[in-house]
């Protein structure tokens, strides 16, 4: 493309292009931009004479992506990155004056571990910054590998929030991650439950279980593990978080696999015992992880580096008061 060809490029086509491909809907689209379905129709018009492709095709449903609109996403999220980080760093991020609200998508058994903290270092560093915590669970929780989290990667992506705590290992390069701890489960039960007392494989198979699922599958990553030893259980409950698991598991004959570091915290306050697994099972690092494009913002780049710091270090230690803090179910 030669400078007189660059110079006629609108590049609002190519933010219309970025949510286009994320919605899959011009209706969809044309709300988000806050502009109206034929707006929306003509700039996609103007893309698809500037890049000699249909880019998107319609169906009773939407639009789906041709093979060039799927090829152009990467560079053109990535320039749409490099322009946003420039945009943001004509103003140098000063944590101790910015009014910034940054979004981090974590399951809610990790931001009862790692909120806290982060709220203590954001009183002494960062007074003004605010934080919303978006709930996110694997789609499917059957899978034993860190595959069933990779949909994060594609929320990442499109900016749904600008960090993810996940246990994922193998990430592509565009990907940065830093381990915040390696986590395990235990048996969550009730106080004086049967169980605490012949915590075997045998009891286990013959107990009545408590899954958390997003979707409401009752196929855990437990279930794959007994299924390799001619065993099952019976999920008699499923709930969309592990907190709802832990109220469930008080007061009820239930047990439930859950994080050992969650257990630990509130097993005080709801009565709960907490015994091995009956079967092996590896721990998950859970790692923070951002955009290599994301990280362009001095903003975001600090935040993941505030989370990444060790619990005695300076970035580390404090309780915040008159936070802004919310949350939401949902990926």
């Amino acid at each position: 493309m030669n400078q007189l060809q660059l110079s006629r490029v609108d590049l609002n086509l190519l933010v219309l292009f970025e949510v286009v491909l994320h919605e899959k809907h011009v209706g969809r689209a044309a709300k988000r931009l806050a502009l109206t379905p034929s707006a929306v129709s003509h700039g996609l018009k103007r893309l698809r004479a500037l890049l000699n492709d249909p880019l998107f095709l319609p169906t009773p449903k939407g639009v789906v992506p041709t093979a060039r609109a799927v090829e152009l996403a990467e560079p053109i999220g990535d320039v749409l990155e490099r322009v946003r980080g420039v945009l943001a760093s004509a103003k140098a991020f000063d944590p101790q004056q910015s009014t910034r609200r940054f979004t981090i998508g974590a399951a809610d058994h990790v931001a009862a571990v790692i909120v806290p903290r982060l709220l203590g270092t954001l009183r002494k560093t960062a007074p003004h910054v605010d934080i919303s915590v978006r709930q996110i669970l694997p789609p499917r929780g059957g899978s034993p590998s860190s595959r069933a989290w990779e949909p994060v990667l594609d929320d990442l992506e499109a900016r749904s929030f600008d960090i993810a705590i996940a246990p994922l290992t193998e990430l592509p390069v565009r990907f940065v991650a830093h381990t915040l701890y390696e986590e395990d489960f235990v048996v969550a039960a009730r106080k004086g439950h049967p169980f605490a007392r012949r915590p075997t494989l045998e009891s286990y198979c013959a107990m009545e279980h408590i899954v958390v699922s997003m979707t409401g599958d009752p196929h855990g990553v437990l279930d794959e593990l007994l299924a390799a030893r001619r065993r099952s259980r019976r999920v008699a409950l499923t709930v969309p978080n592990f907190m709802q698991a832990l109220a469930h598991v008080a007061e009820t004959d239930l047990l439930a696999a859950l994080p050992r570091r969650l257990v630990e915290t509130y097993a005080a306050r709801f009565g709960l015992t907490s015994s091995e697994l009956p079967v092996p099972r590896a721990r998950d690092p859970i790692r923070a992880i951002a955009t290599k494009s994301a990280l362009m913002d001095p903003g975001v780049a600090w935040l993941l580096r505030v989370l990444a710091a060790p619990a005695g270090s300076r970035e580390g230690r404090g309780r915040r008061k008159g936070a802004s803090l919310t949350t939401s179910a949902g990926l």
